[in-house]
């Protein structure tokens, strides 16, 4: 990994296409701005890993049981309470 100090307004680049700058620091909270071509997808860690997540094989089969047991669920709810 490459560590780097930057300060506001100072950027670096990544090859040629994208620029990473950093608009403000305050207190331990750092804003920055990403400026890539649109083909170059540009992801918080955090959504990143849920992308993936989603797309390994039998994810959609896992999502599918979960709604299906969801609706089980809720069926069930519904018989026990009285009409």
């Amino acid at each position: 990994m490459l560590v780097l100090t930057r300060k506001s307004n100072q950027s670096i680049m990544i090859g040629d296409d994208v620029e990473v700058s950093v608009l403000s620091v305050v207190g331990e909270k750092v804003r920055i701005g990403i400026q890539a071509p649109q083909n170059v997808p540009v992801f918080r860690t955090e959504i990143y890993l849920e992308i993936q997540r989603q797309q390994e094989p039998g994810a959609d089969a896992a999502a599918e049981k979960d709604e299906v047991a969801g609706e089980v669920d809720q069926a069930l709810r519904g018989l026990s309470e009285p009409s």
